[in-house]
């Protein structure tokens, strides 16, 4: 549990240092690491589905200009071109950010929502954390391990239509925030991701068929009144493991989450700590 979630001020001066240090870092990482990143793309589809998903791209959100939502679908296509057919070899490492690369106006990026420090506003390639919850979300149903991810720290809108428990996706910021998943698996896999008719679309392909079912759970979720006048929202990921061929039954944890709401949470007991 994290000692003190109040939102930090910092300067304009203090968060431009940051971002270059830890840009510099994120850079000199990837290329003195000594990871085996995934690079190559394969148009051919690797047999065996593993964990496929879908979400809406399209999605009426309070007090948010539909254009940014329009523009996403643009920065989504532009960053599935760099990730679909991507191949995940055992020992290697897919990097979100370094197979995507910076998304900047020149290679055709616009302007879409992004979120910062619990507000949003337009900024360029935003919209793209749709991509990468996906991943992350469909990942979670795979033996594949999840070496780098970020939670959202804000919880900016209240639940609408809500499929998946809160805090199952990963936010993202280039570099240095990157969503890294490690193959630990004798098998070779592939992520395959596309902008369809009107959901984002993905999956894990595998060279050979898993023998494991996943489903994803939360526990303890709840909402608290924090000291300082705000809210807070927190919960536990599990997953839930069957093997096909045994049927053995077990219980794996994820991760817990932590984020301060930007919004009264109107639930009976919301709040009590």
């Amino acid at each position: 549990m994290p000692e003190d979630l109040r939102p930090k001020n910092r300067s304009a001066l203090r968060l431009a240092c940051g971002t270059a240090y830890y840009t510099a870092r994120r850079y000199a990482y990837w290329a003195f690491g000594g990871v085996r990143f995934a690079k190559t793309q394969q148009e051919q589809p690797l047999g065996w589905r593993a964990a496929a998903h879908s979400t809406p791209l399209l999605r009426k959100l309070k007090d948010v200009d539909m254009q940014y939502q329009y523009n996403k679908i643009i920065n989504l296509k532009l960053a599935c071109a760099c990730l679909d057919g991507v191949i995940l070899r055992p020992g290697e490492t897919f990097s979100y950010w370094k197979c995507i690369g910076h998304p900047t106006r020149r290679k055709g990026y616009v302007d879409g929502m992004i979120l910062f420090c619990g507000t949003f506003g337009p900024g360029v390639g935003g919209g793209l954390c749709q991509l990468s919850n996906l991943i992350y979300w469909m990942t979670l149903h795979t033996p594949l391990t999840v070496a780098e991810r970020y939670r959202h720290s804000y919880d900016v809108f209240p639940d609408s239509n809500r499929t998946q428990p809160f805090g199952s996706g990963a936010t993202c910021v280039y570099p240095y925030r990157d969503l890294m998943i490690r193959n630990d698996t004798h098998c070779t896999w592939q992520l395959c991701v596309r902008v369809g008719e009107t959901d984002l679309e993905g999956e894990w392909r595998c060279s050979e068929p898993t023998h494991i079912e996943y489903k994803v759970i939360e526990k303890q979720h709840r909402f608290e009144r924090e000291w300082w006048g705000g809210f807070s929202r927190h919960n536990e990921l599990w997953r839930i493991c069957r093997d096909l061929d045994t049927s053995e039954v077990w219980e794996e944890y994820i991760t817990e989450n932590h984020a301060i709401t930007m919004y009264a949470p109107l639930l009976p007991g919301a709040g009590e700590v």
